[in-house]
Parts: structure tokens; C-alpha cells; sequence
């Protein structure tokens, strides 16, 4: 059980529920254009003349970049990467069975389905299919993207299955039996709205949804949660609590962890900031630990992480520190907390699970894994740590599953930039874990190296990054180089294998560069806040100072450097081509916030306040307006080529920011930008791997074409 439900802490921009009648799609009646904005008719998302436009400037595009043996072969290559049937089919315990969802060729929507750890361990395993996709679609005429199954612990024989009808955050929920394979006749459904959902008991929901006029918050998102009975209407569900409007998100959840059963409502206020209530003998009691804390209870035990100073109980403990002690000790008044991690310059928590009876944690040391092993004392004493090895060097080791209600079994997944990804999998007490499954190469590794280095950034910060270049590169300054980077939410950019980007750009030479800005997670809560609201434009500044680092080491130059990144990875693109233009060669801008002057009033934008500020408040407007490309962007100015790329049915930054960025920008007579939007795929840009396949080759090949 986690203090903040994996249905809205996801939504963080880019690494990703409102009722479609209350998302704020379409602009003011009458506010087709301003004086200060002349292209707000953008904003219908679905409007005739909106639509009309973006198919002009898509068959622009496809045009000039897609209709090229050059682009066609690089969609190939990309493709056969993601549909391969060599992939690791990454896998999630629930009771007996392993379960799996598989996208390829043949079954471009998808198929859930499981099998058992024996058959898995074979290099065949025989899966049983439980909803095959393409197969609903077909039988209901529609185009249904799987978006997660809840499963009702300790059986697992029924499950509520979430399915997006374009790929967008907007799901219907329905109720499904694995005995028969087959959605349960009046069972519980729910209509297509941004849903919290989850079970008590095989007869009771937990229920947050769009329930009527209201009862959205203003970042579209439940604002209500509620106790749900089978059989009973919707209608009729007993409210929980109500959360007030300017909430981000309000929820219920059930804890059916045997002996330790409990309920719990969260309230998110803002993306860092909630409350979290147990829910007891009909009454809810505030757990006393800051708002800006994430709380977490496991049978006895409650995980503290403060994301500044905390003192309590006599004793100040530091922000991204993990704090543990008896959970009834600590309802009863008690405060005397253990000191599980506590952070220091190089090292910060990425994240930690749990198996019944250890706790597994996830240390980024300069944005490298180390893994380490917990184990709290059966009564009274000291928790031991022990370190778990294994992990290779400049690679990412993370736990992806664990079955803390049944045993210490534990899957680890092994990446790096140069090696494929590996599955483990182990059993606490029993031994090193054992590779289960091993990715193939997509590209000749042994042609290029990984190094770190660090670069000062204006303020005199220390900024990390990684490169990944051909062995021999000749630092001529004219080496091909992409940089990336998102710098938001305290998301860390870790070493990772891409087939894709070995194929599409290492592989023809390029370099390829991972910039670990401040307003990530690399350095802990402090990184990420170093960069929030008024102090936004230091992760713009940490990019830039490393643009010109990979210059001044005579890896690139300006001509030959390009830029790309997605989301909040979207808002620092727009402002490296408003800000910095004379560092880059091109750009690619995806699914992008661009226009922070009317950012709270798109999609789910008002949900974001925390992380950039209010631009409805004219103290806050003065500093956001400083990063906001739309506003900044000018006529006169020399941009480089930038490319925009979006989707119709991205219901979470929406495509309007998008579409109005590449429309001012062609009003004012500037050259080479270009735009392209699709039509399905959410906010990740693809419904099937086909779409994603034909986004990622536009962006490389577009990247690559103007940085010769």
C-alpha cells in the first residue's frame, strides 16, 4: 500500500483520469482569438477548422519527412525492435501465475494473458491468453487500448480491467472473471472518465470517478471517493470524502494484507502535498507526518519519506531521508523513528519495495544503482542492512516486482546503455538471483563506449550526464549529436537500453547524450526542488551549460548538435529554442507544454501548479513568463529547424499547446518549423507499436537530416 495510488502519481509529465465532459478541452465561447493570442481556436481539439489544419500541416510533414526510403527504413528497424518476439515479456505476479502484456505484429492492440514460473523459465513458455484486444475491438466496432488490471487479492480470479478507447488517460473500467475469460455480466463497469478505482472485497469497490457535474477537481480528476456495493447503482455508492475543487485528486484505497487489513484515503492538494487519512470503525484519522512526506504502511511497519527537514520526537531528520517504525506505535503517539536511508552529495533513494520480510532499497549513487537489503528486527533491536550484488557498472538495476503476501521472491531488471535488458529473478536468503530472461542485441554494442562527466552549470552547480559515442570519435566538433533531457517532477533519467535509438542513431554514428538536469529526481528531493517555480529556468540553465560542454570538448558543434525531449521534456525544448537557440542544429518538441500562460486551463494542466506556479496570479505570471515559449517566442529572432509532434487524444498536456507554438510561429513568417500530430496514443504518442514506430522515426530522422 502506497500513500500516493499509482492512478494519479503516474501522471507525472512524461515517464503517465477526467470525465471527458469535464476535461477543459475547447476554449470560452467566443474567445476564438485575443489580442494578445490569435490562435486559441486551436484549442477545440475537435473542431472542424482545428482538425482542418492539423491535417494540413501533417501531410506537410509526411511530405518532406515520411514518404522517403530513408524514413521507411528507419520505421523498419525501429519496428522490428519493438515487435520482436526475442523481447523480454516482463512479467507481474498475482497469486500462482505470472502475468503479461504483449504487443506485436500479429496482435498490434495486445494480449493479456499468464502463465505459471515453470513454463516461464523455459525459452517457449506456453501462455494462456485471457483478453486478446484486437479481438474485443473487432467484436464491439471499437479501437480499444489495455490500460492495467487490478487484480482481488489472495484468488485473483476477478479483476478490473481498464481500457482507453484512443490510448488517452480517460479509461472505462470493467469487471472481469479469469475462469471463464469474459467480462462479468452485471458486474461493475464504469463509463469512460479518468477513474480511481480499486477492490475492498469481492462486493465492494472503492469508487472515484466522474460522478456528475462537480464532482471533478479542476485538474480533472476525482474529487470524490466512494464505497460501491455489487448490485447497487452507481447512484447510490456512500461517499467516503469530498474533496474541495482546487484539489488535485482525492482516493480510497484497501490494504487486504492479511492480519493487517486497513483503509486508507488520500487527498493530493497538489502534486507534492497530500493528506493521508486511516479509515477506521467509520472514522477518518490524519496520519501526523508533513503534507509534503509520502507515508506508507506494510503489515506493522510505516515508511516515512520527507521531502524537507523534519523535526520530531526531539530529532531533525533531513529531506529524502526513509524513516520506519511500528505502525500502531506511531497512531498511539510515538515518534521514535528509525533511520533506514539518509541521503548525502552523491547519493539520493530512488525507490524501494517490499517482500514479507525484507525491504529492498534502490540507492542512486551519481545516477548509478546500488541495490541494498533491509531486514527490521523481529521485536526490539537494530534493522540489517546487507548490500545485494551484482549490479554492473553505469547501469540501472530496479526491482519490478515483489510478492510480499506470499514470500521473498524478487525480480530485478538489468539495464544499461550498451546492454540489453536482463530479467532476474531471486529469493531473499536463498542465493544470488538467476537470470530468467535476457533481451538480444539490436545493435553491435562493441562499437561504442558509455562515459559520465560533469559539467558546472551558471550557478556554479555540479550537473552530470551521460554519453554514449562511437570507440575512436574523433572530436572534430562535427560528430552528430542528440541530446536529451526532461529535468521535472523528480523524474531521474537513468542508463537505459534502447534498441531504438542503437538502431536509429548510434548505429549511423551519432552520439547520443542524457543530460541529468536539476528538477529530476538524480540528486533526490533537493535536485528536483532546486528547479520549481521561480527557479525553473536552472534546469534550462544546466542544459545549456552541457550543450556547450559536448562543444567545448570538441564532441560536436552547434551545427551538429540536436535536442529532443517529451512532456515537461517538451517545455525545456521550447525554451532551448527561445532561450538558446545559437546551441542547437534542430530540435524536436514532443507532446509539449508551450504555453504557460494558459497551461491551467488545458487538459489536466491545473494539476501542475506545484511544479511551475500559477499564471492566473500576476505575482507568479512575472517569473513564469520568463520560461514560457509561447509568450517568448519572436519574429525576429534566428531559430533553428524544430519539429512539434503531438496527439489528438493526449487527454493529459493536450494537443493545443502544440498546434498553437507551430501556428504562431509560421504567422510570423518563420522557416522550418513543422508540425505532426496523431491521431490516437494519448499522451505516450502511439496506441500500438506501429504508431510509436512512425513517431520515432520522424523525430530521428528529422534530427539527423538537419544536423549534416
Amino acid at each position: 500500500m502506497a500513500s500516493k495510488p499509482s492512478f494519479w502519481l503516474t501522471l507525472a509529465l512524461g515517464v503517465t483520469l477526467s470525465g471527458l465532459s469535464h476535461a477543459q478541452d475547447t476554449p470560452p465561447a467566443g474567445s476564438a482569438a485575443t489580442p494578445d493570442d490569435a490562435y486559441l481556436w486551436l484549442e477545440d481539439i475537435h473542431g472542424a477548422r482545428a482538425m482542418d489544419w492539423v491535417k494540413a500541416q501533417n501531410a506537410l510533414t509526411e511530405k518532406r519527412f515520411m514518404n522517403s526510403p530513408e524514413f521507411t527504413g528507419t520505421r523498419a528497424q525501429i519496428l522490428q525492435v519493438l515487435d520482436s518476439d526475442a523481447r523480454i515479456p516482463f512479467v507481474r505476479r498475482m497469486g500462482g501465475f505470472l502475468y503479461n502484456f504483449w504487443q506485436d505484429k500479429a496482435h498490434p492492440r495486445g494480449l493479456w494473458r499468464r502463465t505459471t514460473l515453470a513454463e516461464y523459465r523455459k525459452a517457449n513458455p506456453k501462455w494462456e491468453v485471457l483478453l486478446d484486444i484486437d479481438a474485443l475491438n473487432k467484436a464491439e466496432g471499437k479501437r480499444w487500448v489495455f490500460k492495467g488490471a487490478q487484480g482481488l487479492k489472495p484468488t485473483y480470479d476477478r479483476y478490473l480491467v481498464s481500457l482507453s478507447p484512443d490510448g488517452g488517460d480517460a479509461v472505462t473500467v470493467r469487471e472481469f472473471d479469469v475462469s471463464t475469460k469474459s467480462f462479468v455480466k452485471n458486474g461493475f463497469e464504469l463509463p469512460i472518465a479518468k477513474s480511481q478505482v480499486g477492490w475492498i472485497d469481492l462486493d465492494h469497490l472503492y469508487v472515484g470517478t466522474d460522478f456528475g457535474p462537480g464532482s471533478m477537481t479542476e485538474s480533472s480528476y476525482p474529487r470524490i471517493a466512494k464505497e460501491w456495493t455489487r448490485g447497487t447503482p452507481l447512484s447510490s455508492a456512500t461517499t467516503v470524502y469530498e474533496g474541495k475543487p482546487s484539489d488535485l485528486a482525492v482516493s480510497a484505497f484497501h490494504d487486504r494484507t492479511s492480519g493487517y487489513e486497513r483503509d486508507f484515503v488520500n487527498v493530493a492538494t497538489d502534486f507534492f502535498h497530500s493528506v493521508l487519512y486511516e479509515r477506521k470503525n467509520g472514522k477518518l484519522i490524519q496520519l501526523d507526518v508533513p503534507t509534503d512526506a509520502s507515508a506508507d504502511a506494510h503489515r506493522e511497519w510505516l515508511l516515512v519519506q520527507p521531502r524537507s527537514p523534519w523535526t520530531v520526537g526531539g530529532a531533525t531528520y533531513p529531506s529524502g531521508a526513509l524513516l520506519a517504525m511500528n505502525f500502531d506505535d506511531f497512531m498511539a503517539g510515538q515518534r521514535a523513528f528509525t533511520v533506514l536511508f539518509k541521503p548525502d552529495a552523491h547519493t539520493a533513494l530512488s525507490s524501494y519495495a517490499w517482500t514479507q520480510h525484507h525491504l529492498i532499497l534502490d540507492v542512486l549513487k551519481d545516477v548509478k544503482s546500488q541495490l541494498e537489503v533491509l531486514t527490521p528486527p523481529a521485536k526490539a533491536g537494530d534493522w540489517k542492512h546487507a548490500a545485494m550484488p551484482g549490479a554492473p557498472a553505469m547501469s540501472t538495476v530496479s526491482v519490478v516486482g515483489t510478492d510480499p503476501d506470499h514470500g521473498d521472491e524478487y525480480w530485478l531488471s538489468v539495464s544499461g546503455f550498451l546492454a540489453p535488458s536482463s530479467l532476474e529473478r531471486g529469493v531473499l536468503g536463498e542465493g544470488q538471483a538467476q537470470t530468467i530472461k535476457q533481451s538480444p542485441a539490436f545493435f553491435d554494442a562493441s562499437k561504442f563506449k558509455v562515459s559520465q562527466h560533469f559539467v558546472t552549470s551558471k550557478d556554479g552547480t555540479r550537473v552530470p550526464y551521460f554519453e554514449i559515442a562511437p570507440k575512436g570519435m574523433k572530436r572534430d566538433h562535427k560528430n552528430r549529436t542528440l541530446l536529451y533531457g526532461y529535468g521535472g517532477f523528480e523524474v531521474s533519467l537513468q542508463p537505459f537500453y534502447s534498441g531504438s535509438i542503437g538502431r536509429a542513431w548510434l548505429k549511423r554514428g551519432g552520439v547520443y547524450v542524457v543530460a541529468n538536469i536539476r528538477g529530476g529526481g538524480e540528486y533526490g528531493p533537493g535536485w528536483h526542488q532546486a528547479a520549481l517555480q521561480a527557479n525553473r529556468p536552472r534546469a534550462y540553465e544546466d542544459f545549456a551549460a552541457v550543450a556547450e560542454d559536448l562543444v567545448k570538448r570538441g564532441v560536436t558543434s552547434p551545427a551538429h548538435l540536436g535536442a529532443e525531449g517529451g512532456s515537461n521534456g517538451g517545455l525545456l525544448m521550447g525554451n532551448m529554442l527561445t532561450q538558446y537557440p545559437q546551441l542547437f542544429g534542430a530540435i524536436a518538441c514532443e507532446v509539449p507544454l508551450l504555453d504557460m500562460k494558459r497551461y491551467t486551463h488545458l487538459s489536466a494542466g491545473a494539476s501542475w501548479i506545484a511544479e511551475y506556479g500559477n499564471p492566473d496570479d500576476s505575482k507568479q505570471w512575472s517569473f513564469i513568463k520568463t520560461f514560457s515559449p509561447y509568450q517568448n517566442v519572436s519574429k525576429d529572432a534566428h531559430y533553428p529547424p524544430v519539429l512539434f509532434y503531438t496527439t489528438t487524444s493526449d487527454d493529459r498536456v493536450g494537443p493545443a499547446q502544440a498546434r498553437k507554438m507551430a501556428a504562431k510561429m509560421e504567422g510570423m513568417g518563420l522557416k522550418h518549423v513543422w508540425f505532426f500530430e496523431n491521431l490516437e496514443g494519448g499522451h505516450g504518442a502511439g496506441a500500438d507499436n506501429k504508431q510509436a514506430a512512425t513517431m520515432h522515426a520522424l523525430a530521428y530522422n528529422f534530427l539527423w537530416d538537419h544536423l549534416k
